[in-house]
C-alpha cells in the first residue's frame, strides 16, 4: 500500500508542475492564481500548499525540472563526445539552450532571473544559484574529458575554460530571453562563433 501511495503522490506532484508550467506559459506568471493551478491539476488547493508555499516555489521547481533533464542529457555528451572540442562544446551547450523553452517561456525565465537576483538568499535564490553551479560544473567536466581524450591541449586550463564558456552562455541567454526578438537559431549561431574563438587557442598541436 505504501508503494501505491507514493506513486499516487508522485503523479499528483507531476500534475501540479505540468499544470503550473502550462498556465504560466499561456497566461503569464503574474496573472496565474494558485487556485487556477489547482483546478487545472485536478487537486485541492490545500494539496498544492502541501508541496509549495507560493508561485515562486512552483517556478523554481519547474526550473529544477528543466535543469535536471539537461544535466542527464549532458552526461551522455560527456560519456561519448563528438570528435572535436568545438563540436562537443556545441553539443553540450546546444542541449542546454535548445531545451530551455520546453517547460518555460522567455517570460518565465525573466521572472525566475528577477526573483533570484532580488532575493539571492531566499530558498528560490539559493536553489537557482545551485542549479547554475551544477551546469557550470558539467561544462567544466566536459572540457576535462576532452583534455583526457586528447581533443584539448594539456596546457589549457580546462576548468577555467569551462567556466568561461558557461558564463558566456549565461550572458547570451539573458539577452535571448529579453522581450526583443532573438531566435534560437541566432543564439546557437552566436554561441558557436564565440566558443569557437575561445577554443581556437586551445587546439592540440604536435608539441602537446
Amino acid at each position: 500500500m505504501s508503494g501505491l501511495r507514493e506513486r499516487q503522490k508522485a503523479l499528483r506532484h507531476d500534475r501540479i508542475l505540468e499544470a503550473a508550467a502550462r498556465l504560466f506559459r499561456e497566461h503569464g506568471y503574474e496573472d496565474v492564481k494558485m487556485e487556477a493551478i489547482a483546478a487545472a491539476a485536478e487537486v485541492a488547493i490545500g494539496t498544492i500548499y502541501n508541496y509549495y508555499q507560493n508561485k515562486g516555489d512552483l517556478l523554481v521547481a519547474i526550473v529544477s525540472l528543466e535543469v535536471e533533464e539537461v544535466i542527464r542529457a549532458g552526461e551522455g555528451v560527456i560519456a561519448n563526445p563528438p570528435a572535436t572540442a568545438e563540436a562537443a562544446v556545441d553539443a553540450l551547450i546546444g542541449g542546454y539552450v535548445e531545451h530551455s523553452l520546453h517547460y518555460l517561456s522567455k517570460e518565465m525565465w525573466r521572472q525566475a532571473m528577477a526573483i533570484s537576483t532580488v532575493q539571492p538568499t531566499s530558498p528560490f535564490g539559493e536553489t537557482y544559484a545551485a542549479l547554475d553551479v551544477a551546469l557550470a560544473r558539467q561544462t567544466c567536466a566536459l572540457l576535462v574529458k576532452l583534455q583526457e581524450l586528447g581533443l584539448l591541449s594539456r596546457r589549457a586550463d580546462a576548468a577555467g575554460l569551462g567556466d568561461v564558456i558557461f558564463n558566456n552562455t549565461n550572458m547570451n541567454f539573458i539577452v535571448f530571453v529579453k522581450p526583443e526578438p532573438m531566435t534560437m537559431e541566432d543564439l546557437r549561431s552566436q554561441l558557436r562563433h564565440q566558443h569557437g574563438a575561445v577554443l581556437a587557442g586551445c587546439t592540440v598541436d604536435a608539441n602537446d
